[in-house]
């Protein structure tokens, strides 16, 4: 090839290209935002734009398949804040929850729900939506007319079907998830376990679905064309669930053989019983052994809640606190540290006006002592409990709230409770999971919870940690790393033309200083509609994240370019 056919030469660069073979050094050579050729030198001209990638590497670009960006994607062109790791292709839709279909006037409880299951804040979404739609078609082609920084898919959710169509209409809620697949959504999700609510505290609409409607409605995704049924299971996060997990992974195979679907569905270690995940992945591999294609989603570290000064923590109903609580992080930290003010701060009963904030500090004072402190250099997600802030005060001699106050002083600490995956005081859960190569790494949450937990990192975490880092048990090849985050995603929703490195596929590419991809500790940001607050965690190491061919990230800042469209399902 003439060096005037490529629009951008990636130049000799580690190639991983997302099939988990070893790498090997190329040039990648991009024209017209495809793939145009792979080998040693390729040539270059005055108009070529060249990324040197030498001892970098050079990976496809990451799908995300694990989003709520369904409000988000309506307002924010960027979609932060999985673009800064690596993203060029998001999922949205998950876990019955989503904005489509909708009667008019009945916007508001489709908020609510999202805001209720996904922690988004209402003020946020209602200041920052801009509808326009009433069908699933007509979302999407809203959608169709707005451009990102990376590609965007949606799903079916149960919830909103549910509530535009009636609960005991099951024809019509069938007749809206085929109209809805045919359109272009790759498929169908719900949630059924009791720890997804409604602001209001009303269980989320699909969560007392009888097997024969989730029969139904599967049929409805696999006649239009769709490819997967993903489900937030009963059982997940409340033990005393009638149902368990165990029990719903049997129901989700007799579906996946019925309809020839994907089957995939949120596993979890919980610590009130931490084997069962262990039943679940056995049941899904059995199924999977019989011909019924059912995914475990995991994790890639302990799924936590953070606390700080800038979102929630113990001492957020002290008077003295909330006296100051207006003020910049930096002044409120040298006021903080005003050894008078502690003293009073600590001493203080909280003053609590809302039932939310009394139940958020009953919990938080039942973990403190099981919260790991998170550096703003260095976070370290696998510490072993003796750096537990409980065991930090027993050394100290002094109560659990004194060690989280000084803890929290420190320039950008955090404290993370880790919810799950986190029993043993270590992740060898996530290790055991991780390595049936069959399980699906998701569950980063982009655009939900947005001041409790901060997951979108995680292509990030799993490249660096399992593939790198790691010092309290075994990791992983980055190779397999890579396809985890590419061509597997990609395969599972049918996306043929991503996920690898090879010629005629899409440019969607990373060109990564893997010695160097670091995460710092997550920030809270309050750039949100309404002023709403988020969590972000910036990464070190990208050099350069390209979607269709154009640069959308260079050294990990934003380039403006919005090559990001709507996918719809083929």
């Amino acid at each position: 090839m003439t060096a005037n056919e490529f629009d951008l030469v990636i130049v000799g660069g580690l190639v991983l290209d997302g099939t988990g073979a070893t790498g090997f050094v190329a040039d990648v050579g991009v024209r017209d935002g495809v793939i145009a050729a792979i080998g040693p030198r390729l040539p270059t001209a005055d108009g070529t734009v060249v990324i040197d990638a030498t001892d970098r590497i050079v990976t496809p670009g990451f799908v995300d398949v694990h989003t709520h960006f369904d409000g988000q994607a309506t307002w924010d062109d960027v979609l932060d804040p999985v673009t800064g790791h690596g993203v060029t292709t998001v999922l949205m839709g998950n876990c019955g929850v989503g904005f489509a279909p909708v009667r008019p006037g009945r916007e508001a409880e489709l908020v609510a729900l999202m805001e209720g299951v996904e922690d988004i804040p209402g003020a946020v979404l209602s200041e920052g939506m801009r509808w326009g739609w009433e069908t699933f078609p007509e979302y999407l082609d809203v959608l169709d007319g707005l451009r990102w920084s990376v590609d965007v898919g949606t799903q079916v959710p149960h919830g909103a079907v549910r509530t535009y169509a009636g609960a005991d209409n099951l024809d019509e809620m069938a007749r809206i998830v085929g109209e809805a697949i045919e359109a272009g959504a790759f498929g169908f999700t719900t949630s059924r376990t009791i720890g997804h609510r409604a602001l209001d505290g009303t269980p989320v609409p699909g969560t007392f679905a009888v097997e024969h409607e989730l029969q139904v409605l599967g049929d409805a995704v696999a006649a239009a064309g769709g490819r997967v049924f993903e489900v937030a299971p009963a059982g997940l996060f409340r033990s005393d669930d009638p149902t368990t997990v165990a029990g719903e992974v049997a129901w989700m195979g007799r579906l996946a053989e019925r309809t020839g679907l994907t089957v995939t569905f949120i596993m979890l270690q919980a610590h009130d019983q931490p084997d069962r995940w262990r039943a679940e992945m056995a049941e899904a591999a059995r199924c999977r052994a019989s011909g019924s294609n059912v995914v475990p989603l995991v994790a890639a570290r302990s799924a936590a809640v953070l606390y700080g000064w800038d979102i929630r923590h113990p001492f957020m109903a002290r008077p003295s606190y909330r006296r100051l609580a207006g003020l910049p992080l930096a002044e409120r930290l040298v006021m903080l540290r005003d050894p008078a003010l502690r003293a009073s701060i600590l001493a203080e009963d909280d003053v609590v006006e809302s039932t939310t904030v009394a139940a958020e500090l009953r919990f938080l004072r039942t973990v403190l002592p099981r919260c790991l402190v998170l550096s703003g250099d260095d976070p370290d997600y696998e510490q072993p409990v003796e750096e537990m802030l409980g065991a930090i005060a027993e050394r100290a001699g002094e109560p659990i709230e004194h060690a989280a106050y000084d803890a929290l002083l420190a320039d950008g600490a955090l404290l993370l409770y880790p919810l799950y995956n986190y029993v043993s005081g270590d992740q060898s859960s996530i290790h055991e999971q991780l390595s049936d190569p069959a399980t699906l790494v998701s569950l980063g949450d982009g655009g939900a919870h947005c001041a409790f937990i901060c997951d979108a990192s995680m292509p990030s975490y799993l490249l660096s940690h399992w593939g790198r880092d790691r010092r309290r048990g075994p990791r992983f090849e980055p190779p397999d790393l890579v396809r985890r985050l590419t061509s597997q995603p990609a395969d599972l929703y049918g996306l043929s033309d991503r996920g690898r490195i090879a010629v005629g596929l899409r440019a969607d590419l990373n060109v990564i200083d893997f010695d160097r991809l670091s995460l710092a500790a997550p920030i809270a940001v309050h750039d949100l509609p309404a002023g709403g607050t988020r969590l972000i965690q910036p990464a070190e190491g990208y050099e350069a994240t390209i979607v269709a061919g154009e640069v959308t990230r260079r050294h990990g800042v934003d380039t403006g370019a919005r090559p990001g469209r709507l996918l719809r399902r083929r």
